[in-house]
Formats: structure tokens, C-alpha cells, sequence
């Protein structure tokens, strides 16, 4: 793979997200030429961008912007090789009280890259895509023919743009591939992800305040997801094609807190949050994944375990703390 992305210019959107930091740093790794679309903001932050090396970091275009401008997007990706499109609007509680964000954001936005990818002759794109776009399985684990099911604002949005993707391939063409990653989780994660939610309650309170205990996720770790988008980007036969990222494996969230306990070699009591609760119609109780079409079809599969992702995640959460290197660069 590593041939493959020598001198390859990559446009990336959501980079400073914390998947697409670690796909914008595997990119650099392997030689790609990445130009990087990172929200703008009033501070001049890239995000988790910040936390690659200065000698990487050095190396990235870094442009601020949109996904719902049209015209901006339009400009960047010309010349360009390859789209990785993962710029989204992505917290499920919110979808809930601002649904037409998420709308513009996130099947506007996908319109807008799609659309400059057909000007542009890229040659391969890829959406970013959801398991939550499953809903509660009907069958388990799951593959890529299960139903999907817009159970909160936020899924039925990455619904509408796999399905405009999904047009663009056939009614234009389009090489564009949609991976599906289920729920990951590693270093650089937003503190409101369940899984940094946890180990920063057990580094820092005397009590655990959860959710729901009993919904089973199947937690894939960060450089594995990075992984499975270079290796789908890369193959010739993935256009068109939607491709799954996960374990096969799933924990419910109170093993999963368990397991980050026994780690850190604490016992703590595990309290209720009925403000953390999803309205019950919207949650989604069991994802578990079916990644035999990714194995079969681009040679992917996990090298992580969960426990092992987690120690990687909890010791970035220590450094974190005691470094104190938030917000360390911005431009």
C-alpha cells in the first residue's frame, strides 16, 4: 500500500476530527501529498491535527472551510487523486434539537464533495459512513444487506448521504466507495464519546455516572479504522461497494467499564444518568459487526483487541493531563 500512495494527492475532509488525524497521519506515513480541510473557526485551531509530530504536521496543506461551500470545494479538489470525505456533524443528543444542521452538514456537504468529484475526475471517493445507520440490529453480527434504520436525526443523515453516493456511482459513475466503521474509539476522541467518558470518570471521580449499562457496541480501535480506509481507497474493486469496519466482537457498556477498571485497578460504584439515557425508541441496543466482506475483499481485518485499544487510549488521556498540550498548535 505503501507504493500505492507515494506522490498520491489526497483531499481529506474532517481532518481535524479524530479519525481523520489518524488517516491524515497514516497518509504522511506512506508519502501521500494530503491537503487537509479543517472546519474554520474563529481561533485558527486544526484540531487533533495539533497532535502530530511538528516534522508531519510540516508536511500537510492545511486549508479552513466548509463542506456546504459548494464553490470552496469545488476548487480544492481539483487536481486531486483521491477524496477521503469525512467531514460530519456527528453527536447523536444534538441531531435531536438541531436536525436541519445535521442536514445541511451532512448530506449537503456529501452532495457538495460528490459533485466536485464528478468535475474534478477524481479517481476514487470515499464517504464515511456509520453503523449507526443500522439502527438496533434485527440480525446479528451485522452485514452490509442489513436494513438500515434512521432511529435519531443524526443516522437518518448519514443515510441520505450514503444513498447520494450510492447515486453517484450509478447514475454517473462515480468510483466511490462507502466504509462503514462501527463505533471506534482510541487516542485524541472527543471527551463526549462514551468510551473517554468513562476512563476520564474513573481517573477523576469517586463515582461513575453512565447511561444505559446494557446496549453491546463492537469497539474498533482508531488505527485499525485508519487502516481500513487507506486499504479501501486504495483497491480497484471497492467502488461502489459499501464496507464494513469492526471486531465481530461486542461488549455491553457496563463490561466495557469493567474492563477500564480492572486496567487502572479500581472498583468504583457505577451510578445512573437518566440525562444520559437516549429516548428509548431512539437507542440503539446492538451493533455488532459482520466484517467478512472487508476481510474478503481488501484484506483487512483488526490487530487490536479491545483491552489493548484501551490501554492506548487510557495512557494518551494520562499524557494528556500531565503534559498539558491541549490547543498546542494553530496557524
Amino acid at each position: 500500500m505503501e507504493k500505492f500512495y507515494k506522490s498520491k494527492k489526497v483531499f481529506i475532509t474532517g481532518a481535524g476530527g479524530f479519525i481523520g488525524s489518524h488517516i491524515v497521519e497514516e497518509l504522511l506515513l506512506q508519502g501521500a501529498e494530503v491537503t487537509a480541510l479543517v472546519h474554520y473557526n474563529a481561533f485558527s485551531s486544526i484540531g487533533n491535527l495539533q497532535y502530530l509530530e511538528p516534522e508531519l504536521l510540516s508536511k500537510i496543506k492545511i486549508e479552513f472551510g466548509d463542506v456546504t461551500d459548494s464553490f470552496q470545494i469545488q476548487k480544492l479538489t481539483k487536481g486531486k487523486d483521491i477524496i477521503l470525505h469525512l467531514a460530519a456533524l456527528i453527536g447523536i443528543p444534538y441531531s435531536y434539537v438541531a436536525p436541519a444542521t445535521y442536514i445541511s452538514t451532512n448530506i449537503s456537504g456529501t452532495l457538495n464533495v460528490l459533485e466536485a468529484a464528478k468535475t474534478n475526475n477524481i479517481e476514487k471517493v470515499i464517504i464515511t459512513s456509520t453503523s449507526e445507520t443500522y439502527g438496533t440490529a434485527i440480525y446479528a453480527p451485522i452485514d452490509e444487506k442489513h436494513p438500515m434504520q434512521g432511529q435519531s436525526p443524526y443516522s437518518a443523515t448519514k443515510i441520505g448521504a450514503d444513498k447520494i453516493g450510492e447515486s453517484y456511482f450509478l447514475s454517473f459513475n462515480l468510483p466511490v466507495c462507502i466504509v462503514r466503521p462501527f463505533n471506534t474509539f482510541g487516542p485524541r476522541q472527543s471527551q463526549r464519546a462514551v468510551i473517554p467518558t468513562i476512563i476520564n470518570q474513573v481517573l477523576h471521580s469517586n463515582v461513575i455516572k453512565l447511561g444505559s449499562l446494557n446496549p453491546v457496541r463492537d469497539m474498533l480501535y482508531v488505527k485499525d479504522t485508519a487502516k481500513g480506509f487507506l486499504m479501501a481507497a486504495a483497491n480497484n474493486n471497492t467502488s461502489g461497494e459499501v464496507i464494513n469496519l469492526g471486531t465481530g466482537v461486542g461488549y455491553t457498556i457496563g463490561q466495557i467499564t469493567n474492563m477500564i477498571q480492572e486496567i487502572l485497578g479500581t472498583n468504583k460504584e457505577i451510578q445512573l444518568d437518566l440525562q444520559r439515557i437516549r429516548p428509548e425508541k431512539s437507542e440503539v441496543f446492538k451493533l455488532i459487526c459482520d466484517n467478512s466482506k472487508a476481510e474478503k475483499l481488501i484484506g483487512w481485518k483488526p490487530n487490536y483487541t479491545l483491552k489493548e485499544g484501551l490501554v492506548e487510549a487510557i495512557n494518551w488521556m494520562n499524557r494528556k493531563t500531565s503534559d498539558n498540550f491541549e490547543s498546542k498548535y494553530i496557524i
